[in-house]
């Protein structure tokens, strides 16, 4: 068992602030910080009387759930991309847009908002990134003006459901919450921000949109032909698209936790895309490279499933230390003086905690990754929840708000910032810490 004494409480929190400090610089990959601080906890627990997580704890703590529904989902959309219906979307979208750049970039925010909601955030912008730069230089108006409002967008719009962004996926996990719930609790407040970002937007970058401000290369950047490429199999991925989300939907009457209809539609797909090949080539190995070979090495992000799969053992250890208990204790002290100095009931003091949690998640997401500390935050609501009085599971929607939106403050808040940015800077289009800042 675990020890739970003070010291052993500590050297966890240690080992989450460095692994926080580290990620927040960027000197390394995500991947090894979060491997080294894994080897740190295990070192500790097996080479000194302190025992943070034991092996056989720390394969208990892996969320299977969401590790297979991410790894499932980027199955599902990487037999979706190969169709060709993304650039027929997008080639279809910026048809409608023009010439016009304020138009451009409000179409582009939506598209970008409402794929994130249903595929999710990451996958959404590595395949608008290149189209936005490819549109702002056809346009002549600096990139920045079109791919900031389409990093928020991404940010917003994957708030929105369960699938969105990375964090909502382990908030569900966790809590207990399924797809509708989210789309309930969390469609009409970004509905009413997407509304907002065109109003601040459009207002902000009043003169980058102008024609003629251009300030980037001149480098050309191919844009997508516009055609469907595989209609057979586009067809075939509606049903199955369909299915996963039906899945999603009943999952209180069938009990089946999201990660169940991903795999099974990932499953489905990749049989699809494999028969439908052999019925006009020889099996091969092109077949199996074209197949499930290519999703498994293109499509299937690894280092972000191994990212989670160490962080959750990292996060395992403060469960399982006491140091997680220790916290929601005293967040608990936190709010009852909040509730005692103010003299609220019990809808002023749910609100009072929902507003600390939203506003903590949100500055903590901006100073770093929103994923790691939506990692360590959802045990220790789940402490503090029967706590409260009436309906917390607000808290919540509180952290699924305040992380994912947080996100949007900085380029390092969110992981679908990180991506636009870089895609960026290989193309000579440089956006700075202080320009997204002032936006974000």
């Amino acid at each position: 068992m675990s020890t739970t004494d003070p010291f052993s409480q500590g050297l966890v929190a240690t080992i989450l602030i460095l692994l926080f400090i580290l990620l927040t610089m960027e000197k390394a990959h995500r991947v090894l910080i979060a491997l080294g601080a894994v080897s740190l906890v295990w070192g500790i627990t097996y080479l000194t009387p302190y025992r943070l997580i034991s092996f056989e704890h720390a394969a208990r703590a892996l969320d299977l759930n969401v590790l297979l529904l991410l790894a499932s989902m980027m199955a599902v959309v990487g037999v979706l991309k190969s169709t060709g219906v993304f650039g027929w979307a997008v080639a279809r979208l910026m048809a409608r847009a023009g010439s016009s750049p304020v138009r451009v970039m409000v179409l582009l925010a939506w598209f970008t908002a409402i794929a994130s909601a249903f595929l999710d955030n990451v996958t959404t912008v590595i395949f608008v990134t290149p189209i936005a730069l490819g549109m702002a230089r056809q346009l002549g108006v600096t990139p920045p003006a079109i791919l900031l409002p389409m990093i928020m967008a991404a940010n917003i719009g994957g708030t929105a459901t369960l699938i969105g962004d990375p964090p909502n996926i382990m908030i569900g996990s966790g809590a207990g919450l399924t797809f509708g719930d989210f789309l309930t609790h969390l469609a009409a407040p970004v509905l009413v921000m997407m509304v907002l970002l065109q109003i601040v937007a459009s207002r902000r970058f009043r003169t980058e949109l102008l024609p003629g401000n251009a300030t980037s290369p001149a480098t050309p950047i191919a844009a997508p032909l516009g055609t469907i490429v595989d209609p057979t199999l586009l067809r075939w991925m509606g049903g199955i698209c369909l299915f996963i989300l039906v899945g999603f939907l009943t999952h209180g009457v069938t009990g089946m936790p999201a990660a169940v209809p991903a795999t099974v539609g990932a499953a489905a797909a990749l049989i699809v895309q494999d028969v439908l090949y052999l019925r006009h080539h020889d099996a091969s190995h092109d077949e199996r490279v074209h197949g499930i070979l290519r999703v498994l090495e293109h499509e299937i992000e690894w280092p972000t499933l191994v990212f989670f799969a160490f962080l959750f053992i990292v996060v395992g250890a403060a469960v399982e230390t006491g140091l997680i208990a220790t916290l929601a204790g005293s967040l608990a002290s936190g709010i009852e003086a909040g509730r005692t100095t103010f003299g609220l009931g019990q809808e002023g003091t749910l609100l009072f905690a929902a507003l600390l949690v939203l506003w903590v998640a949100g500055v903590m997401s901006g100073l770093i990754d929103n994923i790691p500390f939506v990692a360590v935050a959802i045990p220790i609501l789940g402490g503090l929840i029967p706590t409260l009085p009436g309906d917390a599971t607000v808290l919540w929607w509180a952290l699924a708000l305040g992380a994912c939106l947080g996100g949007n403050a900085t380029p390092i808040g969110a992981s679908a910032n990180v991506t636009t940015l870089d895609l960026a800077a290989r193309t000579g289009v440089g956006i700075s810490f202080r320009q997204f800042l002032r936006f974000g």
